[in-house]
């Protein structure tokens, strides 16, 4: 037998005997690893939406049945399995980890940001108003915490903004509003706080990335239409890589582009489909401390784990 024949009869093994389906290779622009399958029992996946990694390098996963599952880094489940109070207008979308190393999840049609223990025991919420008003909550899409204890939330639909609060969840400061000018945003998707302290905004309809400090003041951004290097469609989700290389999943372009922080693309990685090295409308992914790259492969119902090096210029 062909080593593609191999690889075709160990799938077919797993998929049959109900197992999830794992897929290695040492190639440098293949998929390291690729695991989980579609279902509904723990363990399974039914279109995930997104992923953190906690400093035990523990992964929560969030989808559409609205469960927040752990697994180690090898996708082997580890028996933590919960689901926000209420989801019946519409599950998370968005997880964090706080400095002291819990769960953040954005409850985002219930207008809440909630933090949870790594057991899945709910800690503390705040947000829960609908509205515009300072305080008020939109769609929640993301949230992160800083090392000082301030939160960062991204609202779309009734408002395009971000909003902060302090450490017990209280009302800070709120900046932006539908626009396509600098400051303004069309569906932001997702924050997460770079190596030099700025705050960085996955500007989704807007096919940029925008960067602001902590207080709210635009610094700059990057990026514009299309699938060049250096050019987006949908930014979905961002994260830093502890050298300080910035990965960005692109739902449009179904790939995941590295870049430097001021937004020169390093490589690309992906393209649309359904085998292994493709993505099926992806909307998330996490980096880990070694720096590998977790990515949220929605539509294929898996995720995808992709070493640094994968990442190749055009």
């Amino acid at each position: 037998m062909t080593p593609r024949s191999v690889l075709i009869l160990i799938l077919l093994i797993g998929i049959c005997a109900g197992g999830f389906v794992v897929w290695n290779n040492s190639s440098s622009s293949a998929p390291e690893f690729v695991w989980g399958k579609k279902g509904v029992l723990p363990g399974d996946f039914s279109r995930p939406r997104a992923i953190t990694i906690d400093p035990q390098g523990r992964m929560f996963i969030v989808d559409f049945t609205a469960r927040i599952q752990s697994f180690n880094r090898q996708g082997e489940f580890l028996g933590v399995s919960f689901t926000p109070p209420d989801f019946r207008n519409g599950r998370p979308s968005g997880l964090g980890i706080t400095r002291d190393g819990n769960l953040i999840v954005a409850d985002s049609h219930y207008h809440t940001v909630r933090i949870y223990n790594p057991a899945g025991e709910e800690l503390f919420h705040f947000g829960g108003t609908p509205g515009d008003q300072p305080g008020q909550l939109g769609y929640v899409s993301d949230a992160v915490q800083d090392s000082e204890g301030f939160y960062y939330v991204a609202e779309f639909g009734q408002n395009d903004r971000i909003t902060k609060f302090d450490a017990e969840g209280k009302f800070v400061a709120c900046w932006g509003k539908n626009g396509q000018a600098p400051g303004e945003f069309a569906r932001v998707r997702a924050l997460a706080l770079g190596p030099d302290g700025l705050l960085y905004a996955a500007d989704a309809c807007n096919h940029r990335i925008q960067v602001f400090t902590r207080t709210g003041e635009f610094v700059r951004e990057f990026g514009k239409p299309g699938s060049a290097p250096g050019e987006f469609n949908l930014p979905y989700d961002l994260a830093f890589a502890p050298s300080g290389e910035l990965y960005v999943v692109e739902r449009g372009n179904q790939r995941v582009q590295k870049l430097t922080k001021d937004g020169t693309s390093l490589g690309t990685w992906g393209g649309p489909g359904r085998k292994p090295g493709q993505l099926a409308d992806p909307w998330a992914l996490a980096v880990d401390r070694e720096g590998v790259v977790h990515i949220v492969d929605t539509e294929n119902h898996r995720i995808q784990r992709v070493q640094p090096a994968g990442f190749r210029v055009q």
